[in-house]
């Protein structure tokens, strides 16, 4: 899943705040906007509008122009990491202990385990008596 924007910001805003050793309060009194709205907005939970950011990055004394640079950098990065796949779409990794590790030994089903290679005992005749 991709970073969203407000995700990338939030964060570039956390690590610049904390970065400058200032507190959630003194850049919200700086700012001149609520302490639980900026926290919304370092969380990502909030989309600040431009003039707000303007407002944060100026209380910050970063450019709003590095904010967002670091912001897509973050948001670049994200997508290169490689997937997170959820653990039932794993179930190809699945290894049963003692089970060949080759492919072409490996059962078609590792949760079943190894299947015989000779052939099942042929059924018997029924017998019927003649009298």
């Amino acid at each position: 899943m991709a970073v969203l924007l407000r995700e990338a910001i939030g964060g570039s805003l956390r690590r610049a705040r904390t970065a400058r050793r200032r507190t959630l309060r003194e850049v919200s009194r700086r700012a001149r906007v609520s302490l639980g709205y900026l926290s919304e907005v370092e969380r990502g939970v909030k989309e600040p509008s431009s003039e707000l950011l303007a407002s944060i990055c100026e209380a910050l004394e970063i450019t709003l122009p590095d904010l967002l640079a670091t912001a897509a950098e973050d948001m670049a990065a994200a997508m290169r990491l490689p997937m997170v796949v959820p653990i039932g779409l794993r179930h190809a990794d699945l290894r049963i202990a003692g089970a060949p590790t080759s492919l072409d030994q490996a059962p078609s089903n590792p949760l079943v385990g190894p299947q015989p290679t000779t052939a099942p005992p042929a059924p018997m005749a029924s017998v019927s008596a003649a009298a």
